[in-house]
Parts: C-alpha cells; sequence; structure tokens
C-alpha cells in the first residue's frame, strides 16, 4: 500500500485521454480523504472474509484480524453486510468457474506487473479468477458518488492485461469477463473483451499513449475524466473549456430555445465540477498554506451541538429522575442488517410481502443513460400502493 504508479490504473482514463495529465499531476498532494480510507478498510475486510471461505486462514487468525478492523472509526454494520455480500458474489464465480474447469485458480489482491505496455506500471486486482478459456477479474468499488460502469472500463482493461501476462500460461484463455461490483449503489456491471481484440488494443492505443503520457508529451485535452484530476482546478485547458459556457452565445430571442437548453445541460455538470473543484482547491491553500486570495476571509463556519459522550449523557439523566423513554428512541433496524440478523430466508418468508421499493426521484441524465426513461404514471402508481401499505 502507499506506493502509486505514476500512470495508475485507476487513472488510465484520465491519462490515456489527456496524456500531460499524469506528470502534472505530479505536482500536487494525494488528497484521497475519507472516502478513499473508507474504501480501503473495506476491500480489506472483503479479502479477510473471502479468505476465510477459501479456507486461507484459521477462524482464530480471523476473529483476530477482525477484531482490528472493527476497530477502525470508519467501520460498521452495513459495511461488513456489503463486504460479506461481496465475498459470496466472488464464491458464486468461483464455484461457477470450477463447474466447467475443476482446477480452476483464484487469486486474492493480486499484484500484476504492467510494464510490457505502461512504463514502470503495476497495478492490483482484487480478484482474479483463471479458469480454461475464461479469465474472470472482479473489481469491488465500495464509493457511493459515482455509478461505475466495466463497459470498456480502461482500469479493468490494464488489469485484465497483467492477468493475461502473468496467468495465460496455465490455460488457453480466449476470453476476458471484467466485472464492477458496487453495492452500495446496486451497481454490478460486467464486460466481456475476446484477448485479440483486447491486445490489439494494447497495441495500437495503450502502449504509445502510455508512452506520451509517461513523458508528460501530448496535448491537453480536458472532459469528463477531468473530474478527479490532482490539477482541475488550476488547469488552465480545463478552466478555458468550462470558461466556454460563460461565453455561451445567447441569441436575440427574450427566451432561450430547447436546443440551448439542452446543449447548456450538457455542459453544466462539468462546469459545476470544475467551480467545485477551485473552491475545495482556494480553501484548503488558505488552511494548509495560510494563502490569503484577494476579497476573501477564512472565517469558521455553521457548527451543530454534540454530546462530549452519549453515555455520560444518558447516566446523568437517569440519576436526575428521567426515564428511559423520554431520553432514547427505538428504531427497527435496516433491512439490510435485518436480513443478516434473521437470515436471508426468514426474511423473504416473512417480509417480502412488507417490503417496497419506491421509484428514485426523477433526475435527468442523457439518453446514452442505461437506466428505462422515467414513467410518471406507474411512478403515481407505486406511490399510491405504498400509502395504502402503510395505512393498512
Amino acid at each position: 500500500m502507499g506506493q502509486h504508479a505514476i500512470l495508475s490504473p485507476s487513472g488510465a482514463e484520465r491519462w490515456l485521454n489527456c496524456t500531460p495529465s499524469a506528470r502534472l499531476e505530479q505536482q500536487f498532494p494525494d488528497t484521497a480523504g475519507e472516502a478513499a480510507a473508507e474504501g480501503t478498510l473495506a476491500h480489506a475486510l472483503g479479502e479477510l472474509l473471502l479468505r476465510l471461505k477459501l479456507g486461507l486462514i484459521t477462524k482464530p487468525k480471523y476473529d483476530v484480524e477482525l477484531k482490528k478492523i472493527k476497530k477502525n472509526k470508519l467501520y460498521d454494520d452495513n459495511m461488513f453486510n456489503y463486504a460479506d455480500d461481496y465475498a459470496g458474489f466472488v464464491m458464486e464465480q468461483f464455484y461457477e468457474a470450477q463447474s466447467h474447469t475443476k482446477d480452476a485458480i483464484i487469486f486474492l489482491e493480486q499484484r500484476l506487473n504492467l510494464t510490457d505496455y505502461v512504463p514502470e506500471g503495476f497495478g492490483t486486482g482484487d480478484t482474479v479468477i483463471v479458469a480454461d478459456g475464461v479469465l474472470t477479474i472482479i473489481d469491488l468499488k465500495y464509493g457511493k458518488g459515482v455509478l461505475v460502469s466495466a463497459e470498456a472500463n480502461k482500469q479493468m482493461m490494464l488489469y485484465a492485461l497483467g492477468a493475461l501476462k502473468e496467468f495465460d500460461y496455465m490455460y488457453d484463455i480466449r476470453l476476458v469477463r471484467m466485472i464492477i461490483y458496487q453495492p452500495r449503489l446496486d451497481n454490478f456491471s460486467t464486460y466481456e473483451l475476446s484477448v485479440p481484440i483486447l491486445n490489439v488494443w494494447a497495441q495500437d492505443d495503450l502502449i504509445p499513449r502510455a508512452k506520451l503520457a509517461f513523458d508528460g508529451m501530448g496535448d491537453f485535452n480536458p472532459g469528463a475524466h477531468c473530474k478527479f484530476c490532482k490539477a482541475r482546478a488550476v488547469c488552465k485547458a480545463n478552466a478555458e473549456k468550462n470558461l466556454e459556457l460563460a461565453k455561451y452565445d445567447f441569441q436575440k430571442e427574450e427566451l432561450l430555445t430547447d436546443d440551448a437548453i439542452a446543449d447548456i445541460l450538457d455542459r453544466a455538470a462539468p462546469f459545476k465540477n470544475w467551480i467545485d473543484a477551485i473552491e475545495e482547491y482556494a480553501l484548503r491553500q488558505a488552511i494548509d498554506k495560510g494563502k490569503k486570495w484577494p476579497g476573501y476571509k477564512l472565517v469558521e463556519g455553521r457548527s451543530n451541538r454534540m454530546y462530549v459522550d452519549e453515555t455520560q449523557v444518558a447516566e446523568k439523566l437517569i440519576q436526575n429522575g428521567f426515564s428511559e423513554d423520554v431520553i432514547y428512541t427505538k428504531k427497527i433496524l435496516a433491512i439490510t442488517n435485518m436480513e443478516k440478523a434473521i437470515t436471508k430466508i426468514k426474511f423473504s418468508e416473512l417480509l417480502n410481502s412488507l417490503i417496497v421499493k419506491p421509484p428514485g426521484k426523477p433526475t435527468l441524465a442523457p439518453e446514452s443513460d442505461k437506466r428505462p426513461e422515467y414513467n410518471s404514471n406507474e411512478a403515481a402508481k407505486l406511490d399510491f400502493q405504498e400509502v395504502l401499505i402503510v395505512n393498512n
């Protein structure tokens, strides 16, 4: 852990599209925050659970390691449930591989050498399953901020190349199956690619662009891939692209046309991301380095009151005659925790008729989005059914 490749697989979508960005990012510190730490913890937990299920670790050793993970402030029961579901999903994939290749092999947190394609390149595959004819790579994405697709996913394609180099000698692998498992967004995305097509991409696209990126050469090319670039707030090319929206060529009509609004919507998300990045950068510079921005000052924001110690608060109130009914509230377990508490079989048997999944809040998305178009009539019908269930 801690060591990062200059051309990391996780940033491949970025440095393949904007080759100078990799070297430009080296000027900026790693600002990975709590979400990244939470993801790392979830990965460690998922690996631990898999090692137990595969018989690679004893139960006493598992208990010791689990206790360490539970001491982390970012751990909660939901994380365990998600990690356990991930481990179960991986085992299903492994059993499937064994059903047609008796001696299929599984590797966890596998270090992958990418230097045949990317200078100084390496990565770590969460799960690699090797079977006759098919190589399966599963990547756990614990984040819930951005939906990640496996389709033509450059990070996964790099992992596939590294895994082929490592394990192709074992079997005649003709197909690579890449799976993104993102439990907190209910996202399970699969993409399959033949080995010959993957190799053509590596030779014609990956290798030459990786060399440009490693050398800091090529043209800046701002786009959606800038979202997690460390330099996005101060990159001149990114600023010029986003400021095009501010220079929008409004027509003489008093109202915008439908086409004009659609065009602005196309540009709005990256523009908002850019503004957010600038605000975050300016704040961090002010806090960490005492930077004074013209016309701005650092002030203390609003905060909410909080208990120093909830146990002491409860004890003091009870000692002074307040009952537990007054100071505590009861709340039924969340659905995922309830399934774990009473088992999925009992949950399904007893509660399925009492569970509804209301439609999500309507949101605009590009037509390329894979979700079906929102049906207001169906949503209204479901809302009505939910009211009936509650009232009954």
